[in-house]
């Protein structure tokens, strides 16, 4: 059989989409998740070009103008990396907002150290990750990273960066005034130039206006119709397996289930490879889409 190869983004696209038409049918309700990876290193005490404003200064201004206008039913989560006299990194953990504390706890920030970009990725999309288990799937799960360099860590996120995008998660960057387009420019959904103040705040404001109009809800109402007539026993497990499977920590295999000490699991179905159930998958996967692009067409 012929070896089937899925790019990050194509198989992260999937994933999101399979997840997103199983929670439609089952109704589950769509929160928008966001985390951002902001850049405290030393750098980011350097002023912005032609002004006298500091990056950081100006990346604080943009969040909290920002941030101060989304809808409530946005979830943010603050993750600082080489913040000065900040014991936990998560200065505002992923979930409601109380914007009193969220400002607050943005406005206490203070540039110190080096840039553990990689190390951060994976903090970030790890929380997305175990949010999206929760919620089973449904919703939008985007890393928003705003950085003024390259990383210290540079194999983390060249490792790190592809496992991301396959587990359907959205990437945006914002390289803020930086001499030359970071490296991860041309392997996320999105990046963005932010050289003076007001770019930066426009860089930001851009990302968020996309959340909610992204596609969370990728197979709306044409995947409940598809689906609907599926017993809500097999839809409810297709999702859960589902969501387990794209779900774990970056960098870790797959889980498995394992009996009790002195069990054995019995069953009747023929065990299949690894490559034959991702074949299968896929194949599912084309199924659905097919049927809602033609769907899509007919109503044309």
């Amino acid at each position: 059989m012929k070896k089937i190869v899925m790019s990050p983004l194509l198989a992260g696209a999937a994933l999101t989409f399979m997840l997103s038409a199983f929670s439609s049918a089952l109704g589950q309700s769509s929160i928008d998740q966001v985390v951002i990876v902001l850049d405290a290193s030393g750098s980011m005490k350097q002023n912005m070009p032609g002004s006298s404003q500091n990056k950081m200064d100006a990346a604080k201004e943009a969040l909290i103008e920002v941030l101060g206008n989304i809808p409530q039913s946005t979830h943010v989560g603050l993750v600082v990396f080489s913040a000065a006299d900040i014991s936990d990194p998560w200065v505002f953990p992923l979930g409601q907002r109380d914007d009193s504390i969220l400002l607050s706890a943005i406005q206490s920030i203070q540039p110190s150290r080096g840039t553990p970009l990689g190390e951060y990725i994976k903090i970030g999309a790890d929380r997305l990750l175990e949010e999206r288990k929760t919620q089973f799937g449904y919703g939008t799960y985007r890393l928003l990273i705003v950085t003024d360099g390259e990383a210290n860590d540079r194999d983390l996120v060249e490792a790190h960066t592809p496992e991301v995008l396959s587990r359907g998660l959205r990437v945006d960057v914002i390289g803020v005034a930086m001499k030359q387009d970071h490296t991860l420019a041309t392997q996320v959904h999105t990046y963005r130039r932010a050289n003076d103040s007001s770019t930066l705040k426009q860089a930001i404001a851009e990302v968020f206006a996309e959340v909610g109009s992204q596609q969370g809800n990728l197979a709306g109402e044409d995947a409940f119709d598809i689906l609907k007539p599926l017993p809500v026993e097999f839809a409810s497990t297709a999702i859960a397996s589902l969501s387990n499977s794209g779900n774990e920590p970056i960098g870790s295999a797959p889980t498995t289930y394992r009996a009790p000490k002195g069990q054995t699991v019995q069953s009747n179905t023929p065990t299949k490879s690894r490559s034959e159930s991702n074949y299968l998958s896929i194949v599912f996967v084309g199924f659905v889409v097919l049927l809602v692009v033609v769907k899509a067409l007919i109503k044309k």
